[in-house]
This record gives C-alpha cells, sequence and structure tokens, in this order.
C-alpha cells in the first residue's frame, strides 16, 4: 500500500456505492429550491467554459436535427408531384430520381452532424457533471474528519452513506441528464416553432391548441408523483440502514437465531419501499402515455386541417408530413419538461442533503496555536470539570484529579460511572461544559486538534485494523517508518513470533473485518502500532477479558513495554490488573469518590475494597 493511499485512509474516505448499490432516484422536494440550486451553480462555476460549449453544441444539434423534416419534406414533395404528373401523362414527367439522391445525402449529412455534436456535448456534459461528483465527494471526505462525534452518535451509519454516495450520484445523474435535455428542450421547441409558422400559420395555431392540455395533465401528475417520490427516498434510506447494520453484525444474528427476525425486518421496509416506489415509478410513467394520447388528438386534427388546405392547393403533400414530424418534435420537449422538472426537483433535493451535511458545525480547531507539543513531559491536569452529553444533564460533576508526567493511572468503577467520558474528554472528542483540562499546564482548548490527538497513543477495547498487510496495519501508527521500525515495534508488543508463523508473515493480508487472526493477536497488533507511534501519553482500555491466559500475559507484558516512561491512563475491568498503578482514581455517577494506590485504597476499606474483594467472591 502506498503512502499515498495509507494518508487518504486516514484522512478519510471517498465515494462508491452505497449498500443498495444505486443513485438516489426520484423527485423528493427540497426545502429551498432557489438556495440550493444556487449553492450548486456555485460548483458548476469553475466549468463555465465547457458548459458554454456543451450549450453551443446541443443547440447545434438541435438545430440540424430540426432542419431534417422540411429536407425530408421536399424529398416527398418531389415523389408525389412526380407521381402524380406521370399518372395525369403530362410530357417529360417522372420522378426526378438525381434530385431526390442530392436532397437525401444531404439530409444524411445533416444527421451526422448533428449525431456528431450531441456526442460531443454528451462527452464534455458527463465529464462536468462527474468532476462536480468528485469534488463534492472530495469536500464530504474531509469535512467527515472536521466534525465532531456527536454528529455520528444521533446519525445511522446508513444516513451518513447514503448522503457520501446515494446523493452525490443522484445530483451527478440528474446534473448530466437535466443539463442538456434543459437546452435541447428549448432549442427544439423553438427551432420548430419557426418552422411550424414558416409552413403554416393556421396548422400552428391547431398544434398548439393541445398545449395547455398536455401541460395540466402533467402538472396534475407530477403533484400527485411528487409525495410518492419524497417518501421512496426515505424508505430508501430505512433499507441502506438496516443492510449496513444486519451486515455489519451478521455473526451475531447467526449466532442468536436471529435470521428470522432480520428478513421479517428487511421485508417490511423493503415492502414500504416498493409501494412508495411502485406508485411513483408508475405516475412518473404515466407521462409519456398522456402525452402520447393528446399528441395523437393533434395528429388528427393536423392531418385533417393539412388535407383540406392540400386540396385547396395552398400547402405542398410534402409540407403535410413535414408539419405532422414537427408537431412530434414539439410535443416531445413539453414531455421532456415535466421528466426535467422532476430531475430538477430530485437533483436540488439530493444536493441540499449534500450541502446540509457539508454545513453542520465542525470541531473548532486553533490553526496558528502558540502552544507546541514538543518538549512537553505530559503531566495532566482537570480542574472542576463538568460535562454532561445532554446540557441538562450532567454526568462528570466537579472531576478534579492531577497526574504527574511518567504516571501509570487507572480509572476504575462500576458500568456508567464516566471512566470513558473522561478519555473523549481528555482527547477532545467532546468538550468540557464547564473546568478545564491541562496538559503540562497549558489548557487543551489552546492546542490545535490534530497535534493534541498526535501526543496520544490509544489502545481500545474494540480494536480497528483495515484490509491489508499485517506490516501496513502496524505502520498505521507512523506513516513514514521503515520495515525495520515496524519490526522493532513489533518486538517490543510480544507480536513478532506469531506473525513469523504466518503464511506470508508481515506482508499477509488481513481480511475486511480482521477475522483471519485472533482477538488476542489483534489486540497485540494494536499495541504495537501504538508503540511505534511512540506516544507522551498512553490511553489503554484493557482489553484481556476475551482472550486466553496465556495471550492475556502477552499482551499484559506488550502494555507493561508500552506505558514504560510514559504518562498511562488505563480504563480498568480486571481490578487484579492495575495494583501497581501509581494512582487509581475511583469513579461513581460521574465522581472521583476514591483516589489513592493500592494498599491505601484497601486500608480505607471504602467503595475500592468492596468492587475489588467482589470479584474475588464472585470467582469463589
Amino acid at each position: 500500500m502506498s503512502n499515498e493511499k495509507r494518508n487518504q485512509m486516514k484522512k478519510g474516505f471517498g465515494g462508491g456505492r452505497g449498500p443498495m448499490g444505486g443513485p438516489m432516484v426520484g423527485g423528493e422536494k427540497a426545502k429551498d429550491f432557489k438556495g440550493t440550486m444556487k449553492n450548486l451553480l456555485a460548483y458548476l462555476k469553475p466549468f463555465r467554459i465547457s458548459i458554454l460549449l456543451v450549450v453551443i453544441f446541443a443547440i447545434g444539434s438541435a438545430a440540424f436535427n430540426i432542419v431534417g423534416p422540411t429536407i425530408l419534406g421536399d424529398a416527398t414533395t418531389e415523389i408525389f408531384d412526380g407521381l402524380v404528373g406521370k399518372i395525369s401523362g403530362a410530357e417529360g414527367a417522372g420522378i426526378d430520381f438525381t434530385s431526390i439522391g442530392r436532397l437525401l445525402v444531404f439530409l444524411l449529412c445533416l444527421y451526422v452532424i448533428s449525431a456528431t455534436f450531441s456526442f460531443v456535448q454528451s462527452f464534455i456534459m458527463s465529464g462536468v457533471s462527474q468532476k462536480v461528483s468528485y469534488n463534492l465527494r472530495k469536500e464530504i471526505s474531509h469535512k467527515i474528519n472536521r466534525m465532531p462525534l456527536k454528529y455520528f452518535d444521533t446519525k445511522t451509519h446508513g444516513e451518513v452513506l447514503s448522503r457520501v454516495t446515494n446523493d452525490v450520484d443522484t445530483v451527478s445523474q440528474n446534473l448530466n441528464q437535466s443539463m442538456t435535455q434543459v437546452i435541447t428542450s428549448i432549442t427544439t421547441v423553438i427551432g420548430v416553432l419557426i418552422m411550424m409558422i414558416r409552413i403554416s400559420l393556421s396548422m400552428t395555431f391547431v398544434a398548439v391548441l393541445t398545449l395547455p392540455i398536455s401541460m395540466i395533465s402533467i402538472s396534475l401528475v407530477v403533484k400527485k408523483s411528487q409525495r410518492h417520490f419524497k417518501s421512496q427516498q426515505e424508505y430508501l434510506g430505512h433499507v441502506n440502514g438496516h443492510v449496513e447494520e444486519i451486515y455489519s453484525g451478521h455473526n451475531i444474528v447467526k449466532a442468536f437465531n436471529g435470521e428470522e427476525d432480520a428478513i421479517n425486518e428487511f421485508n417490511k421496509l423493503n415492502s414500504n419501499l416498493y409501494a412508495s416506489a411502485w406508485k411513483s415509478q408508475f405516475l412518473s410513467g404515466m407521462m409519456m402515455p398522456i402525452m402520447t394520447f393528446i399528441g395523437n388528438i393533434g395528429y388528427v386534427m393536423v392531418s385533417i386541417m393539412g388535407g383540406w388546405l392540400a386540396i385547396n392547393g395552398r400547402i405542398t403533400v410534402g409540407n403535410i408530413q413535414s408539419f405532422i414530424q414537427y408537431v412530434r418534435s414539439f410535443s416531445q420537449p413539453i414531455a421532456q419538461a415535466a421528466q426535467i422538472a422532476n430531475l430538477m426537483q430530485s437533483t436540488a433535493a439530493a444536493a441540499e442533503r449534500v450541502f446540509e451535511f457539508l454545513d453542520e458545525e465542525e470541531e473548532d480547531q486553533v490553526e496558528n496555536s502558540k502552544v507546541s507539543i514538543k518538549g512537553l513531559e505530559g503531566s495532566v491536569s482537570f480542574k472542576n470539570v463538568n460535562f454532561g452529553y445532554n446540557k441538562d444533564k450532567t454526568i462528570i460533576n466537579d472531576f478534579t484529579a492531577s497526574i504527574k508526567p511518567g504516571q501509570k493511572v487507572a480509572i476504575v468503577g462500576p458500568t456508567g460511572a464516566g471512566k470513558t467520558t473522561i478519555v473523549k474528554l481528555l482527547m477532545r472528542f467532546y468538550d468540557v461544559n464547564s473546568g478545564s483540562i491541562l496538559i503540562d499546564g497549558h489548557d487543551i482548548k489552546q492546542f490545535n486538534r490534530t497535534e493534541l490527538r498526535d501526543m496520544f497513543g490509544m489502545v481500545l477495547q474494540d480494536t480497528w485494523l483495515f484490509n491489508g498487510p499485517i506490516m501496513e496495519n502496524i505502520r498505521y501508527g507512523k506513516l513514514g517508518a521503515t520495515d525495520e521500525e515496524v519490526i522493532e515495534a513489533a518486538k517490543a508488543a510480544h507480536v513478532h513470533h506469531f506473525v513469523k508463523t504466518l503464511p506470508d508473515g508481515y506482508n499477509m493480508e488481513l481480511n475486511e473485518e480482521a477475522s483471519n487472526v485472533s482477538q488476542g493477536q489483534k489486540q497485540l497488533l494494536t499495541i504495537a502500532r501504538a508503540i511505534l507511534a511512540d506516544p507522551k501519553i498512553l490511553i489503554l482500555d484493557e482489553a484481556t477479558s476475551s482472550v486466553d491466559t496465556r495471550t492475556e500475559v502477552l499482551i499484559q507484558k506488550a502494555m507493561d513495554n508500552l506505558m514504560e516512561g510514559r504518562t498511562s491512563f488505563v480504563i480498568a475491568h480486571r481490578l487484579s490488573t492495575i495494583r501497581d498503578a501509581d494512582l487509581i482514581l475511583v469513579m461513581n455517577n460521574g465522581d472521583i469518590i476514591e483516589q489513592g494506590n493500592h494498599e491505601e485504597l484497601l486500608k480505607a476499606k471504602g467503595f475500592y475494597a468492596n468492587l475489588y474483594n467482589s470479584q474475588f467472591d464472585k470467582a469463589e
């Protein structure tokens, strides 16, 4: 894996297709159509030259196409006049095939030019729409890493993925279709109207009479279909989220025989999606048959009037044929207008969701921080810290503690006491409501978040390894590390021996879930990664409960190597493993109720002593 790819992985993730494998479809209505389209036009501004070329080629394609029926009508008139002359027995009468041949060759050239122009404008517009899509995904990728954790705590993975994949795909595809269709439709309507008036003003008037009927019919259909399109998008998001959730936990689903419940839930969501999608697609599909029916009425009226004008010698047969073709060309863009309106609504709705994501509140950064992490020793102080995930419910109350550089601090307490919350505050995943957290006397808010987190190394209970070689997974702690440095870190973490026994050693590929190594081995790899990072301060969420005794000993030795000479915070689950801690903070309901070392807390015979002894009582 290249350094560039690793950097991309560290910075965020890019686009792709969602769990459903397809783009967002439909016409959900945007809350602020004008504002959203204005934002979208800002993304199109850098491509204005390309868009101008698209306009020119689209107009050219439509214009050359419009002239075609007139030429074909002239050829028909030549054939008709020749046949009539021959039947009437006029001298020298007959079909002039030379003249007709020239007309047909000229017509073929026009259609070839029109097709070439259409191809060029489609090629350019596809490039523009994909570049817009690329830029949106790039911005989303960077945005994700600047957003606070509280956003992701309130959103499902499926919802976030839907914005990155489905919504961006919708913007890209609809933009590509609607932009060219708008230009072509406007050009066609204007050009065809001119050609129709040129042939016969009275027939044009008859043809245009069907226009209000078409517009009213289409507007009624669109109005009905909009709410079903909106429901379709909502249920698509639910299906995406369910599929992602069940797939990521498929082992647990199987272990608890939850397949039937998962299938039933999926069937329920899928049925809702089917019902809304069927109604929206059915109503949307009705537009063309309605337009065809109304168009056919127009053809009948035009044909009757054209025949009457031809009998009176006021129009040629070829002109009637041309006019009928123009009527078809005239009604087609009118039908497309409704579809374009639908596409624009869908584009605006998808773009609005993307822009809402991009406009979300970000973590505040101290870009030009006066405080550098260089030379810091690693002392940590909590001063009267108060915090709650909801401001009206405080879970950390007046937390005060002082940790010297190099000390090993254990944080113990029952579930829900606030142990993990303290760690989140220390790394500024969340900011305190009041009070302060200091590192070497500097408030952590004075640091740039990125630099602050460079000071920390984390080994969590939930291990995270990505799909790739073991060597690259360890190197993730320090992207510029050499192979020798990676191997040294692996040896310090007691991971080198088991890696050498694997088929490809350090080049063995971990699968997506890293399930081709054991839980204990995964934990050792994350410790090796932390050792390679060489942080000033360590946060260890002890994770030995799900491994065998021998692996637990290895992990404990690796942790001891990792903590040597570093300020360490250990969230302890097995109290027997933190007897040698320099300071033990005993938490309950967000408060430090006791602090001291192991012997001092046992002698006090308080909450810690009861908690410690209860583990052995359970064992007995």
